[in-house]
């Protein structure tokens, strides 16, 4: 009384005094719940008087949340209040003398709890209609339980109250069939609950019963949390239970001798009788006459309906405890409650939606605890489980990346779990539209898939989650792009046409890794090839597709032309006609083979159709070239010239090509081609007429200064070197391929007033560098060799002119002295040894005074002079004349010698016989040798040319080195025969020619050996 006159004290000063009084009476019935729990004795009654009252703390939860609360509302909750605490009294005083309390003590004490129990029921029994609300369920489940306490009667007694006739006549007045069929709890599928509107407290703790339907299991502590409570929440009656299995009864059938069992557990035990007139009545000892079973249809009935009312209330009350989740192990526990009331009855699934459980278990995903999360995807999984309808409202309610997540979990259960729910969700038609959504779903499926030493369970589980995923297409794909081919080309080959087209669509749309290039083609190209031969429209066209990125890795051509592509590709392109198919069959066809022959696969001789036409016949070669000059699409065109450009590396078929493009004058076309919008296709053009340069450059030359605009237009000059493009690198490179001295094109390219721009050009790159742009080096060296060009053909007075105006000589020293590339080392080297040759024939003697001409004679090598005019110049040590690197080219003068000398040097062959070429113009007949190889010797040229002998094997190189040695020994003098004479290798070098070299080479390293005395001179002619 004191606690109540307490609070009672508080009410004025609370601002919300009813949610008090509610919060400190729930607070009371947890602790009266536990007290009652604790007694061992008279466990039945006291299990139904926690049973009670824990129900009738629902109706005052109703008081705590609900805010149309009624005037009395404070006079009844001070009433049972009262009550609760008289219960606990009594409960704890019971407990507390348990071991040497009377029958007759524990008698009073149930018929005191009786009587408080029925204040209780009288106290309900007063709260208006207004409380509910418009929520009538809750009206008729407060009645019902009012009329359910008032009616209780609690016997000393092991059996159940229902076998006293007196409690029988009691309870007849409540039809059991009909009134309990009411719902027990009072929160509505439409009430959300949380732990901010139902608090009680204190903790429920308790530990878990494992057995949900053996009440003989059942201890007190199992009473201690709130889905254990309500277990058995509606009366149980001894009539419900089998006398064998002591088990609440399934199937109960009735045998001859009138008692009621469980049919499994009565079979078992008449199976046990040998002898059928044996058997007796397990309960009555009655012997059977007959082992007849009779359904006892009304009290299955009775039992059906209680545990539908029982399940009901099992599942609201957990959902309060899921709601409240004051501890884990309340958690687990309501949990494991609706685990059992879903694996018994399958209708309980949908009421457990139904109430808004779902979002509630969805949360506890993210609980801290593993056990928690690990429990709530069980039960999810188990109500999704043969279930369509929960599979799609859980796939929109729970968190699938969540789930996802937890397959990468170190616990190895919640692995187990996720994998579980993901997998019975992935029958979901919404889970197969929505997976694709979720950002690495699939990734993390299929990397799970392949971890099958790490968890096989998980594996096996991923990989049919991924099976179920199939059924979209669009997953099909997604698994695609992550690594994961098998479905994509397994529906390929094996599906329906609507679904093959839809997988070539994919295989072309998605990007391959080089890893899975060849895998891909292995297993899809003859389908898709089969696709493009016999499929419709569409089929064709997404075939094309997938074959032309398969094609596109070279190490696939192989896969391809063993499928018979080739043929097919052939005969798309020149014999296949549909007058209703676009064009575009003959462009993928044309491409496809296009990657497969740059590939560098040997296919000149490969036979293309039944006729017994080749790769390198006219017959490709004709068609080819003919749909060229017919203006086919940009994109044919392309494909055309490309595949012309890889049949020109083959010797039969660049012999066929070249003698079709003289005879059809398609040369024109290709000129025409390279001022053509599209870029790439100029670009192309210009490729192919590189290449065909080498076969007919000067009809090339002379068509391409025919064509309006040529060939000025190919040289641009761009404003930064960053854009270069890869245009402007061939075409300039095509100028520097075409015959050198082809005069017709050099005065086309002088008129067109070039060379400015050539020098410009140059300057500019050696300013800025050529790191800059891709296409930098190549475009630079087409500038030199254009530059190169010219210097072929200085006979022409206007070429001659511009020479000596941008001096020629100067340019290409400067280009030597810098670390260009080979090739414009190469060619530069080979400009100084044209402008060189050219140096003798412009190198004249000075206009002087007859009585000057004397002395001109008597002065030593290279003197100071002065013309007529009374100008002084320079004579030409070696040149005879007055010389300068700008007007007659000289390399002395321009101090090129060095420079080439240095190039002697290089690794690169070419560059050294270019080089070698440019200084041997030094020591020709027509200058004055003695001096030339005077002044090389003081700059260790013969050491360098030794170097080459050792260095390089080439014919051809060998035998400018040994022309060059050789002057070198009858013009060196003793010096330089002493320097050749004291290297060790070159007679060893010298010998090897004699061997191995061609006539020209073997008599030249003769010559030397002889000079060396490395071999007999032969002077006198013998007679025997």
């Amino acid at each position: 009384m004191s606690r109540i006159s307490s609070e009672w004290s508080k009410l004025e000063e609370d601002k919300n005094p009813i949610e008090s009084l509610a919060e400190s009476l729930l607070a009371a019935i947890s602790e009266a719940i536990k007290s009652v729990a604790s007694i061992e004795i008279e466990k039945e009654n006291f299990i139904e008087i926690g049973c009670f009252l824990y129900r009738a703390s629902m109706v005052i939860m109703e008081f705590h949340i609900n805010n149309n609360s009624p005037t009395n509302v404070i006079e009844i909750l001070a009433s049972l209040s009262l009550s609760v605490d008289k219960a606990k009294n009594s409960a704890m005083k019971l407990q507390k003398n348990v071991h040497t309390i009377q029958s007759s003590e524990v008698r009073n004490i149930l018929e005191q709890l009786q009587g408080v129990m029925r204040n209780i029921g009288d106290n309900l029994s007063m709260v208006p209609l207004s409380t509910y609300e418009d929520q009538e369920y809750a009206e008729k489940v407060a009645k019902a339980l009012s009329k359910e306490i008032k009616a209780a009667y609690f016997v000393v007694s092991q059996s159940r109250v229902v076998e006293s006739k007196e409690q029988l006549q009691m309870l007849s007045s409540v039809d059991i069939s009909r009134e309990y069929k009411m719902d027990t709890d009072l929160y509505s599928p439409d009430v959300e609950i949380s732990a901010e509107n139902l608090q009680l407290s204190g903790n429920f703790e308790s530990r878990k019963s494992r057995d949900k339907n053996d009440y003989e299991s059942w201890s007190a502590g199992s009473l201690m949390s709130l889905p254990q409570v309500a277990q058995y929440m509606e009366p149980l009656y001894e009539t419900f239970f089998c006398p064998l299995t002591k088990k609440i009864m399934d199937d109960p059938v009735t045998i001859e001798s009138g008692v009621t069992y469980e049919r499994t557990a009565i079979l078992e035990r008449f199976h046990k009788f040998k002898n059928t007139e044996e058997i007796v009545c397990p309960k009555s000892g009655q012997k059977l006459k007959s082992t007849n079973l009779n359904t006892n249809v009304a009290l299955k009935a009775t039992i059906d309906e209680w545990k539908e009312r029982n399940d009901t209330a099992r599942i609201k009350v957990a959902r309060a405890a899921l709601s409240l989740a004051s501890t884990e192990n309340m958690v687990l526990e309501a949990i494991d409650d609706l685990q059992s009331v879903c694996s018994r009855n399958s209708y309980n699934k949908i009421h457990i939606r139904s109430i808004g459980m779902i979002p509630l278990l969805a949360n506890f995903l993210n609980h801290k605890s593993r056990s928690v999360r690990c429990a709530a995807l069980e039960l999810l999984r188990q109500l999704a489980e043969y279930d369509s309808e929960g599979q799609e409202i859980i796939a929109k309610t729970v968190d699938i990346s969540r789930v996802i997540k937890m397959l990468s979990s170190n616990h190895g259960p919640i692995r187990h779990a996720s994998v579980s729910l993901l997998f019975v969700l992935s029958r979901s038609q919404f889970f197969c539209d929505e997976i694709g959504a979720v950002a690495g779903g699939i990734l993390m499926l299929i990397t799970v898939k392949y971890r099958q030493s790490i968890d096989v369970f998980t594996s096996e589980k991923a990989d049919q989650i991924l099976k179920n995923l199939e059924k979209l297409p669009n997953n099909i794909k997604l698994m695609a792009e992550n690594g994961y081919w098998e479905p994509l080309l397994t529906h390929l080959v094996e599906g329906t046409e609507e679904m093959r087209m839809e997988m070539a669509n994919y295989l072309g749309e998605i990007v391959l890794e080089p890893e899975s290039k060849t895998y891909v083609a292995e297993k899809a190209s003859l389908a898709l090839i089969q696709m493009v031969h016999t499929g419709n429209s569409l089929s064709r066209n997404a075939a094309f597709q997938a074959l032309k990125q398969i094609s596109c890795y070279r190490p696939n051509a192989e896969i391809l032309v063993e499928d018979g592509i080739i043929q097919i590709m052939v005969e798309e392109m020149f014999t296949r006609t549909i007058h209703n198919e676009p064009m575009n069959s003959k462009t993928e066809a044309s491409a496809i083979l296009a990657n497969i022959l740059e590939s560098g696969k040997e296919l000149e001789d490969f036979q293309v159709n039944v006729h017994g036409h080749t790769m390198s016949s006219d017959y490709i070669a004709y068609n080819i070239i003919h749909q060229i000059k017919n203006s086919t699409p940009d994109e044919l065109n392309i494909n055309l010239i490309r595949i012309l450009l890889c049949l020109m590396k083959f010797p039969k078929a660049s012999a066929t090509i070249v003698s079709v493009i003289k005879e059809t004058e398609a040369s024109y076309n290709l000129i025409e081609l390279i001022n053509t919008p599209n870029e790439y296709l100029g670009v192309v053009s210009i490729k192919l007429l590189i290449t065909l340069s080498a076969f007919m450059g000067h009809t090339l030359s002379t068509r391409l200064c025919k064509t309006r605009g040529q060939p000025e237009s190919l040289i641009q000059n761009p404003t930064e070197i960053t854009r270069i493009t890869e245009k402007d690198a061939v075409s300039v490179n095509f100028l520097a391929k075409l015959p050198h001295q082809n005069l017709t094109l050099n005065l086309a390219l002088v008129n067109g007033n070039i060379v400015p721009t050539l020098i410009k050009s140059i300057s500019q790159i050696q300013i800025t560098g050529m790191r800059s742009n891709r296409y930098a080096s190549a475009y630079f060296e087409g500038l030199v060799g254009i530059l190169v060009r010219l210097t072929t053909t200085l006979y022409d007075h206007q070429i001659l002119l511009l020479a000596r105006t941008y001096n020629f000589t100067s340019v290409l020293t400067e280009l030597l002295t810098k670390s260009y590339t080979d090739e414009v080392h190469k060619l530069s080297a080979i400009g100084l040894e044209n402008l060189s040759k050219q140096s003798i024939n412009l190198s004249r003697p000075p206009q002087m005074a007859k009585t000057k001409i004397l002395k001109f004679f008597i002065f030593q090598i290279c003197i100071s002079t002065k013309s007529s005019k009374g100008e002084e110049f320079s004579l030409c040590p070696i040149h005879r004349g007055v010389c300068s690197s700008q007007d007659t080219f000289c390399l002395l003068d321009a101090k090129a010698d060095e420079r080439l000398l240095a190039c002697l040097d290089h690794e690169n062959v070419e560059v050294v016989k270019a080089a070698l070429s440019a200084l041997c113009t030094l020591l020709d007949d027509k200058v004055d040798v003695d001096k030339s190889v005077s002044l090389l010797c003081e700059k260790h040229a013969i050491q360098h040319v030794l170097n080459v002998v050792k260095e390089h094997r080439e014919e051809a190189l060998w035998q400018k080195s040994f022309w060059v040695i050789e002057r070198f020994l009858l013009k060196g003098g003793d010096k330089s025969a002493l320097d050749i004479s004291q290297d060790r290798l070159l007679p060893s070098t010298l010998v090897s020619a004699f061997h191995h070299g061609d006539e020209c080479t073997r008599q030249m390293a003769e010559k030397i050996l002889r000079s060396l005395n490395k071999m007999p001179t032969l002077t006198n002619t013998f007679t025997m």
